[in-house]
């Protein structure tokens, strides 16, 4: 590999370069010192406040599609409001979000008076339907972000179970390690029953068109277009206002300046406190948040990786030592990476083509609010029409 050939020793003989060995005098001495301010950037928060609102209705959607016929009695989930942290009652949450569910009344026990049901409505169902036929048409997509998952990974094999933790980070269906991996004999095997903790997903091939980061395809095409050789690179770029210490963008410069390492390499022989793991763990973290729908990552499910992808327990200071690549966000109490280039303001700039499931049910939500407030301007209006234009009373007390 790259640099399994060449420690860092030998670097450091073959160049006698001052730059050379001020990156490595600095980065050795001085890495755990090096401090960037943490700022916050209110158009990448507000990329996550967008999201806030539908991801609160799909929480109590799933609530419902997962109990038996895919109903439940309108109080039985009230009783789960604080488990799904919804701040307002059942009856409110319909309310704002019609069309959603239907209500009808049935009873819990044969001798039990009828109360009120929730299901999930027609539009609702016709939306699943279409969700399964835009996983099928994104299958190659989806067996693509696995394998690239798991070729990342050490050993090439990560617990199924944290695999289904990020499922819904990078749009994995509910039941991909039931349906979709069994589909694929030729790069999976599951190992193990998932959900009793000891189960591995592991690949089984190695194919190499999988194996080029989204950096490395930048390149590939810039060099294309140019007719020049262009050597893969990060983006590094801060927002209007934010500002790093001299000795800071002096060692941002010169890190810069070193070979970029593939998150698919073979990273067992690199030094967890070398340069060049430092470079390659930025690289992992930059092919993940890619790879993510959103391109972001909460930290915490980042965390549960620390041993497949070989981060240092201290890894969540990347995001702010490289804050021209990632922002750190601190919206809603939790930390959140977020890939800085994927975004212009507070808005995707390449949409991954699995968010059209996302974007349907976003659809469907707007379509109910705009039934609401045609139902309250309905309201207000007859309202108005029931009084005088002069007196503001009643037209049977103006009789009286």
């Amino acid at each position: 590999m790259l640099f399994h050939s060449h420690s860092i020793s030998s670097r450091f003989k073959a160049s006698r370069n001052s730059t050379a060995i001020r990156v490595w005098i600095q980065f050795t001495a001085s890495i755990s010192s090096l401090k960037v301010v943490w700022r916050r950037d209110r158009k990448l928060d507000q990329a996550i406040e967008n999201d806030k609102a539908w991801r609160q209705c799909a929480k109590v959607v799933k609530e419902v599609f997962n109990e038996p016929g895919e109903v439940i009695p309108l109080r039985y989930l009230e009783k789960r409001r604080e488990r799904l942290r919804l701040p307002i009652k059942i009856q409110t949450f319909l309310s704002r979000n019609p069309g959603l569910f239907d209500v009808y009344y049935d009873r819990i026990k044969p001798n039990t008076e009828p109360v009120k049901f929730l299901k999930l409505s027609d539009r609702l169902q016709r939306l699943l339907v279409e969700e399964q036929r835009i996983y099928l048409e994104n299958e190659p997509l989806l067996v693509a972000k696995l394998c690239k998952l798991l070729m990342m990974s050490k050993d090439n094999v990560v617990n199924a179970d944290k695999l289904l933790h990020v499922k819904r980070e990078f749009g994995f269906p509910n039941d991909f390690l039931e349906n979709l991996v069994p589909k694929y004999p030729e790069y999976f095997k599951l190992n193990g029953s998932p959900g009793e903790g000891n189960s591995f997903l592991e690949l089984v091939s190695w194919n190499p068109k999988f194996a080029r980061s989204v950096i490395e395809q930048r390149a590939d095409e810039e060099s294309e277009l140019t007719g020049i050789k262009i050597n893969p690179s990060f983006n590094w770029k801060l927002p209007p206002g934010f500002l790093i210490r001299k000795e800071m963008r002096e060692w941002i410069r010169d890190w810069m300046e070193l070979p970029y390492i593939s998150p698919y390499e073979d990273a067992s022989n690199l030094n967890q406190a070398s340069q060049e793991m430092e470079k390659r763990t930025v690289g992992v973290f930059h092919e993940l948040l890619s790879l993510s729908l959103y391109k972001r990552i909460p930290v915490p499910i980042l965390g549960k990786f620390t041993e497949e992808y070989r981060f240092s327990n201290a890894f969540s200071s990347v995001f702010t030592r490289h804050s021209g690549i990632f922002y750190l966000s601190l919206k809603g109490g939790i930390k959140t990476a977020i890939l800085r280039e994927a975004y212009k303001e507070d808005e995707l700039i390449n949409r991954d083509p699995l968010l059209q499931i996302n974007d349907n049910f976003i659809s469907l939500l707007a379509e109910g609010h705009k039934l609401r407030v045609e139902q309250l301007n309905l309201k207000k209006q007859a309202v108005q029409n029931s009084t005088t234009p002069n007196t503001g009373y009643p037209i049977v007390m103006q009789m009286k």
